[in-house]
């Protein structure tokens, strides 16, 4: 016996357990593999050891196990391969932090392999809480093959390892890894290296900084000196300085040219010409350079090429020096002027200005919001360019082969157009910066020598027989302290994780993987790097599709975040609402290319829906709506049991053709308008009458239909809202269940059309639905039963009309239902197909006043979509009006300018009453 209501906390864990024990996740089924059962894999984008579920990881997770389930239904063999990534920052950031609140132990006191045990610990503790949480969410991953991108402490011969250290040594030995001092975003707390993905623009409140830099050798530059009211210069003058901007003033101490555009009048004369560095003395060249911005300020840039990426550049075309003026902790070091060495950066800008103004040499301080970086986790630390020397991939070289793939169509993206993102990255692609300064993650596996000669090999003892080969006997050697980048061991994930190097059975069978479902937020620093990979040690793409999500942003737009305090947690919405609401919301909203909005009321509203479905499993249940062996909906002879299972069949097709092309808000649209439109609101109100008839054949037929048709539901929804659908197979009546829902056969429905039926149900439900409509827009009272006449109907129709008059006068609450050849006065009127149909209300609505009603309405919602079309249309609005407040007004407008066209065909219909 079913209860009353359906409670997601009472059966989610227990039912989870169940199918965990029962091997339904578990990839490479015997049973199905010896019959050949076609494989079909996804690897999970692997969350970080440190991370708890967000609703980003919910979407993502989501989709990925709506596409596991269907195709495990489907009768693949199926394998969603877990795991965890060792988030080498944020893991010692936070094991650093208790070591700090234990009494301020700091890493490098405890040594390397103390502080390495620590993290380990901590992981066996505390890291990986993720993974139940994805649990939580109905994620059916084989939980049997989870893997760590660092591998495991203590292992013999950790194949995670071997892997790392084969791609490092290899691509070495190919020339396609090499070490080199280059700019890179650095982190001056934590005193490393770090990717652009972990590095955040903040928008701040600064200033331009404006210095005189003297010409050198006597020479001028023409500035304006007067201006006229329009801000244009009506005088000039020659002075001896050329004026620079700068956002950052410490800088300028590592300043080894000034630049300007060689199509700048105003600098033409200076071509060869220098400045003198002030506070430092230095002379630096002027050099000509599209960098400089004649539109820009004075058109004159200050060029560091050891402090910014840009001028880095710059400094490469001309051949200028790279003078680095900061320590790793952000302090200013040697290669500047005594009186600011040993300075914290900001303190030292300080300290500059103030120096430059003693100097008469500041022309002015522009007040400018200016964008930032900081380090992404804490948002405190302001990262810097910085010039180190570190581990780079040829990342040009091994993009080419995976933009080839790519246009061959080898890997598809969808939607298609994240492709051109693809290739703009691509084809401009920077060397890749892999070293990190930290001690958690894979450790770089090279050794130098005192003369810095460099041995990279898969063991010490593989470096020290190169080495002793080398110089012909035996020389101490250093491993190199850092690790590599956490990209790097993920950029493998497809292959490493089947056991790659080693020819694993499992890697022969499940790779290439079918899809991988993520952000459009690293298609760079992920998907890119796996690409690569996959087709150099591969020589195959790692994926056959790509399927790029958006972003789940609040009901508003606004994207989620801890300052704006919108952040929705995915673990609350489902300790209210159960995880299947959750899914189902996140499926339903998942439009290709479009964001979701989400707001809590879409997921109760989403949790309703299964409410509807349960309370549909009960009335069945309550008139004995039982499965029956050997049930064959083909034979079914009552014209409404031959409709819903053409209905049914239509359906599981559409489903199964949205999955495929990964249109999840369509497929759940599908199901959703089934179960709550067809098979909730007509067929079961349709079949009422042949439960309590008399005709014991129909009445038999109509249960087993209707516990068949239940039956398809539970199959096509269960990808979506997993839980109450393996309940309810668990627990409706009818023979024992040859297997749980999770691995029940997946409907193949073709064939099960009936067209007569189609067309006669068809018709009584439009019929109704226009009666019914015609009642809610005109006011007619709910309880006022009217006539409804038909005039010029078919004789097919009228037949229609004669065996479902019943049906017809309970749904559309109607006195009566009768011919006629007049059309009476004060009657609306409707075409339905050929005929037209009479509505006489006036007797039971004010017609005058529902007219001026109407009018009144229509005349409010014309005004108001006058003034969301001029806001609309105002320029400045749009462009400095926040996007979610601009998509709110479009939304508005598009909103009333529907409620407008439904009003004003409600008046037509008024004005046409006779």
């Amino acid at each position: 016996m079913l209860e009353k209501t359906f409670s997601p906390k009472d059966v989610e864990e227990r039912l989870y357990r169940q199918w965990e024990e029962s091997g339904a996740f578990k990839a490479g089924n015997p049973e199905r593999v010896a019959a050949g059962a076609k494989p079909y894999s996804i690897v999970i984008p692997p969350p970080n050891v440190t991370g708890s579920l967000h609703m980003g990881h919910a979407l993502n997770n989501t989709l990925q196990d709506v596409l596991i389930r269907f195709e495990r239904m489907r009768g693949k063999d199926v394998l969603w391969q877990p795991g965890l990534d060792h988030a080498g920052i944020a893991t010692q950031m936070i094991v650093e932090r208790q070591l700090e609140g234990e009494g301020n132990v700091r890493r490098r006191d405890m040594g390397r392999e103390a502080f390495i045990e620590r993290v380990w610990k901590w992981k066996g503790e505390s890291g990986g809480s993720i993974i139940n949480q994805l649990r939580r969410l109905g994620a059916s991953c084989d939980w049997s093959r989870e893997r760590f991108t660092l591998g495991e402490r203590g292992a013999p011969d950790e194949q995670m390892v071997r892997a790392v250290t084969k791609v490092f040594v290899e691509l070495h030995a190919q020339g396609l890894i090499y070490r080199d001092k280059r700019l890179v975003n650095w982190d001056p707390k934590l005193q490393t290296a770090v990717s652009d993905l972990e590095v955040e623009n903040i928008e701040v409140k600064g200033n331009f900084w404006h210095f005189r830099y003297p010409l050198a050798d006597g020479k001028t530059v023409r500035y304006p000196s007067e201006f006229d009211e329009e801000g244009k210069p009506t005088a000039w003058e020659d002075r001896p300085y050329i004026v620079v901007a700068t956002t950052r003033p410490e800088t300028m101490l590592g300043d080894t040219a000034v630049a300007v555009n060689a199509e700048d009048e105003r600098y033409k004369h200076l071509k060869g010409a220098h400045v003198i560095l002030p506070l430092v003395g230095r002379k630096i060249p002027i050099v000509f350079d599209e960098h400089a911005d004649p539109t820009q300020g004075s058109g004159a840039v200050k060029i560091t090429p050891a402090h910014d990426f840009n001028d880095f550049e710059v400094g490469k075309r001309h051949g200028l020096p790279q003078i680095n003026i900061l320590t790793a902790d952000g302090k200013i070091n040697d290669e500047a002027p005594e009186a600011y060495r040993g300075l914290d950066r900001f303190d030292a800008r300080k300290k500059i200005v103030a120096d430059i103004e003693a100097l008469e040499l500041l022309d002015r301080i522009e007040p400018k919001t200016v964008m930032v970086p900081h380090d992404e986790k804490s948002k405190m630390t302001v990262i810097e360019p910085y010039l180190t020397d570190q581990w780079y991939v040829d990342a040009a070289t091994l993009a080419k082969p995976a933009i080839a793939a790519v246009e061959r169509g080898e890997t598809t993206f969808v939607p298609k157009n994240w492709e051109k993102t693809y290739f703009e990255w691509m084809r401009n692609i920077q060397p890749w910066c892999i070293s990190r300064q930290l001690w958690w993650g894979h450790r770089i596996p090279a050794w130098y020598a005192e003369d810095g000669e460099i041995f990279v090999a898969h063991s010490e003892d593989e470096a020290y027989a190169a080495a002793e080969k080398h110089y012909g006997k035996r020389v101490e050697l250093k491993r190199d302290e850092d690790v590599l980048d956490t990209w790097f061991s993920s950029a493998l994930w497809p292959f490493s994780t089947l056991g790659w190097p080693d020819e694993t059975p499992e890697l022969k069978r499940y790779y290439k993987t079918d899809v991988l479902v993520t952000g459009f937020d690293i298609i760079f620093f992920w998907v890119a790097r796996m690409m690569m990979m996959g087709l150099h040690f591969m020589n195959e793409v790692p994926f056959r599709d790509v399927y790029i999500h958006a972003l789940v942003r609040d009901e508003k737009g606004q994207k989620m975040s801890k300052t704006k305090g919108n952040v929705i947690d995915p673990l609350k919405l489902i300790d209210e609402y159960g995880a299947d609401a959750l899914r189902f919301t996140l499926a339903a909203m998942a439009a290709q290319g479009r964001d979701i909005k989400l707001a809590t009321n879409r997921v109760e509203g989403y949790r309703n829906f299964g409410t509807k479905l349960w309370n549909a499993a009960r009335f069945c249940e309550m008139n004995e709506c039982a499965r029956v062996e050997g049930f064959d909906p083909a034979k079914v002879t009552q014209t409404v049991n031959q409709w819903i299972v053409g209905e049914v069949a239509r359906t599981a097709a559409k489903v199964t053709e949205e999955i495929e092309g990964y249109r999840y808000n369509e497929a759940a649209g599908a199901i959703y308008r089934f179960v709550w439109n067809v098979f909730c609101d007509w067929y079961l109100e349709f079949i009422k009458p042949l439960l309590l008839g008399t005709d014991e054949s129909a009445k038999a037929e109509t249960r087993a239909t209707a516990a068949w048709v239940l039956d398809q539901i539970l199959l096509i929804l269960h990808p979506f809202m997993p839980f109450m659908t393996e309940e309810l197979w668990a627990t409706t009546a009818g023979p024992a269940r040859k297997s749980l829902l999770v691995m029940a056969e997946w409907p193949n429905l073709s064939g099960l059309r009936h067209a007569d039926a189609d067309a006669e149900m068809g018709w009584v439900i439009r019929l109704i639905s226009d009666v019914r409509s015609v009642r809610a827009e005109m006011n007619v009272p709910a309880g006022a039963k009217i006539p409804l006449l038909i005039k010029g109907a078919s004789q097919e129709n009228l037949q229609r009309l004669a065996r479902h008059k019943d049906l017809i006068l309970r749904l559309a609450r109607l006195a009566s239902a009768d011919t006629t050849d007049a059309v009476p006065a004060g009657s609306l009127q409707l075409v339905l197909d050929e005929a037209t149909v009479l509505l006489p209300i006036a007797d039971f609505v004010d017609l005058k006043a529902e007219t001026a009603r109407l009018a009144k309405e229509i005349g409010k919602l014309e005004s108001e979509i006058e003034k969301l079309t001029a806001k609309l249309a105002n320029e400045k609005f749009v462009a400095s009006a926040p996007e979610h407040v601009v998509e709110e007004q479009r939304e508005r407008k598009a909103d009333a300018e529907a409620a407008r066209t439904k009003f004003k065909d409600a008046l037509k219909m008024l004005e046409g009453a006779v």
